[in-house]
C-alpha cells in the first residue's frame, strides 16, 4: 500500500520546509518509497479525528494499511527500518545512526526550539535580551562540540544516513540566525543535505502546498 503523511493545509514556516511533515517526505523521497498527502488545518488538527492519530493534534500522522504512527522522528525511523538506504546494515553502524539521531532531536534540537520560544513568545519580557544570550551560548556550546566532531567528514559516521537527514533539519532551524555562521563546516554540513536529489524535491513539494495556499 501506498503510506499517507498528514502535513499543514497552510504552514506557519511559509514554505521554508521547516514543518516537520518535510522531515518524512525526504525520508520517503530517500529510499524511493511513493507517498500521498493529507493537507490538515489547524482547526482539523484539533477535532477527534485527528487527535486519534495524533493525540498532541500535531503533524506529521503517518498511515501504512493498519499501521498509524505520530511523532516526526519515530515515522522517519520506521521508515528506515523497512527499507534500504537510510541505515548501515552493520549492526554497530546501525546502532550509531540511530544514536545521532536520539541525539539530533533531544540533545541538539531543544536548545534551539528554546531559542524560538525566547524570540517568539517571551520579546516583551524585561529580562528577554539577557536569557536569549544565555540560550544562544548554549547553542554555541553545542555547535562547537558538534563541529569538533564532524570535523572534515562528509557525514556524521560513514555513509549519509538517517542520522544526517534528522541533524540537518534540526540545524536548518538556525537559518534565520548567524549561529551556523561561526562554523564554517557545520555550514557546509547542511549545505550537502540540501543538495540532495531527495531533499530537493520533499522541499519542492511542501513548498507547492504553500504556494498553492497563497494563491488560492
Amino acid at each position: 500500500m501506498t503510506p499517507t503523511i498528514t502535513a499543514f493545509e497552510k504552514s506557519p514556516d511559509r514554505g521554508k520546509g521547516q514543518a516537520r511533515d518535510m522531515r518524512v517526505r525526504w525520508a520517503l523521497e530517500e529510499v524511493g518509497q511513493p507517498y500521498e498527502v493529507r493537507l490538515v488545518s489547524f482547526a482539523a488538527m484539533k477535532e477527534p479525528p485527528h487527535h486519534a492519530l495524533q493525540p498532541f493534534g500535531q503533524i506529521p500522522t503517518y498511515e501504512d494499511g493498519d499501521l498509524a504512527l505520530f511523532d516526526s522522528s519515530a515515522i522517519v525511523l520506521h521508515i528506515a527500518e523497512r527499507h534500504a538506504g537510510l541505515l548501515p546494515d552493520e549492526a554497530n553502524a546501525r546502532a550509531h545512526a540511530v544514536m545521532w539521531m536520539f541525539a539530533a532531536v533531544t540533545t541538539m534540537e531543544w536548545t534551539i526550539v528554546e531559542r524560538e520560544t525566547a524570540i517568539l513568545l517571551e520579546g516583551e519580557e524585561t529580562w528577554h535580551k539577557q536569557r536569549l544570550a544565555v540560550v544562544e551560548d548554549r547553542i554555541r556550546g553545542r555547535l562547537r562540540d558538534l563541529s569538533a566532531r564532524l570535523g572534515d567528514a562528509e557525514w556524521l559516521d560513514g555513509a549519509f544516513s538517517a542520522a544526517d537527514l534528522s541533524m540537518v533539519m534540526v540545524l536548518r532551524r538556525l537559518n534565520r540566525s548567524n549561529l551556523l555562521d561561526e562554523f564554517p563546516n557545520l555550514l557546509a554540513y547542511v549545505a550537502r543535505g540540501e543538495a540532495r536529489p531527495a531533499f530537493k524535491r520533499a522541499f519542492d513539494a511542501q513548498l507547492a502546498v504553500f504556494t498553492a495556499a497563497s494563491t488560492g
